[in-house]
């Protein structure tokens, strides 16, 4: 396509009054909502972390007072208890802390912990042998973190087990198996995308002909929708809302891709391939139509502008770079700056990025490769290896106020923070921790 522009017509792209009047209402709504569980209906209160990336699937939480330094030498811990192999995240809701580990060879566990003591509330187990194409240098997973809406919890095993259960008693409400019965994309590292929730749904990245993307009732487990002829990877989808729609946003194995949430109709697509197929960070969206993606594998980072011409939602690229490679670490954006861990197998910076030029502000070493997240403009930064560090974002780079080793061995897992309460864990154990000004 002319001038850069990529992009495809989508079925009745002009709907009527009442469509858009309808469409309009839901966004409203979806705006209110947000705003009164971040704020509370009664004031101020603390969002909690019920999905992957927090609350806006953006990897940033309203909170306050935090430390700026540990004097002490490290924060304090509230407590810490031991847990299976994998590096599923850690949702808390209401005082509900969920993930996964493994149980031996063949046993996956979903766990329900009490947030405040890291005693155990349930368990529900499921078999989850390895396949013949597993590669277990990295471990057996599990990989994705829980989702939880309401009642429910939703999860995804490395074999493709979708499972709903219930929130308070660990009990299986349905099932689905996305490699079995949707001939899902079967992954060498396991299945990873982590689900996500829109309106009465579920929406989780399959891969497949027809399937790459498939939505399901979410009290029913009924499918609503599939769509889509990609590969399936190991990141997960966002939600976005583009020209007076809502769109899921998909990382596939070689390019990124939009379907409408409603019905599934494929909209756009860009391509983005790397050595080994493996696109593994989230997409980050900004409400200056600018999509950032990033990969590792000598692969690197690119910005794409959404727009409709003659019709038809188009993509352009806007920029190109190989400075930041985010292998399947965490990247936030803070205003017109993008801050992640760039790297995979040689050494690691921590580097920032303009969003709309692509130039690079800053590089910086002193941590391993690492996940982000952020609070306000102060940053969280877990390695690999375990270090915590608490800094402060200025425009082009970050300004390191303390570090403290909390965890050791393999610290894949992206930390979760509730109020200045964090949550990390790595391949054997869990721990809480006080990110709060002393008082």
């Amino acid at each position: 396509m002319a001038d850069g522009w990529r992009g495809r017509r989508p079925a009745d792209l002009s709907s009527s009054r009442v469509q858009r009047e309808r469409i309009q209402t839901m966004r409203i709504w979806q705006v209110l909502l947000t705003t009164a569980l971040a704020f509370g209906l009664d004031g101020w209160c603390f969002a909690d972390w019920p999905q992957w990336g927090g609350p806006n699937r953006d990897f940033r939480v309203k909170t306050s007072d935090l430390a700026t330094d540990w004097p002490d030498g490290r924060p304090e811990e509230l407590w810490r208890r031991r847990l299976g192999d994998g590096y599923a995240g850690i949702t808390v809701v209401d005082g509900d802390l969920f993930t996964m580990y493994r149980k031996g060879e063949t046993t996956e566990v979903v766990v329900a912990i009490d947030a405040a003591t890291g005693e155990t509330r349930w368990e529900y187990t499921q078999e989850a042998p390895e396949w013949p194409q597993h590669i277990r240098g990295y471990g057996l997973g599990p990989l994705v973190t829980p989702l939880v809406v309401d009642d429910r919890v939703f999860v995804v095993g490395i074999r493709g087990t979708l499972l709903c259960l219930n929130r308070k008693k660990g009990q299986l409400l349905w099932r689905q198996d996305l490699w079995e019965d949707f001939n899902g994309t079967r992954l060498e590292r396991g299945y990873a995308s982590s689900p996500i929730a829109y309106g009465e749904t579920l929406i989780v990245p399959s891969g497949g002909r027809g399937k790459s993307v498939i939505a399901f009732d979410q009290s029913t487990g009924k499918v609503v929708w599939e769509s889509g002829n990609f590969e399936n990877a190991y990141s997960s989808p966002i939600l976005i809302e583009h020209g007076g729609s809502s769109q899921v946003v998909v990382f596939m194995a070689n390019e990124v891709a939009g379907f409408d949430a409603d019905d599934g109709r494929f909209l756009w697509s860009h391509p983005h391939r790397t050595r080994y197929d493996i696109n593994a960070s989230t997409p980050i969206w900004g409400s200056d139509n600018t999509l950032f993606i990033s990969s590792a594998y000598d692969t690197g980072s690119r910005a794409i502008g959404l727009e409709f011409k003659d019709e038809i939602i188009a993509t352009r690229e806007l920029w190109y770079q190989k400075r930041m490679q985010i292998q399947h670490g965490t990247a936030i954006r803070l205003g017109d700056t993008i801050y992640g861990s760039s790297g995979d197998f040689g050494p690691k910076f921590l580097v920032s990025v303009d969003v709309h030029s692509g130039e690079l502000l800053s590089r910086q070493r002193g941590f391993a490769k690492a996940n982000l997240i952020a609070s306000g403009n102060q940053v969280i930064i877990l390695d690999e290896d375990g270090q915590l560090g608490i800094a402060t974002a200025h425009g082009d780079s970050l300004a390191i106020h303390d570090t403290a080793t909390i965890l050791y061995d393999r610290s894949w897992t992206v930390p979760t923070l509730v109020g200045t309460t964090l949550y990390a864990r790595n391949q054997r154990e869990i721990a809480a921790f006080n990110l709060g000004k002393e008082k």
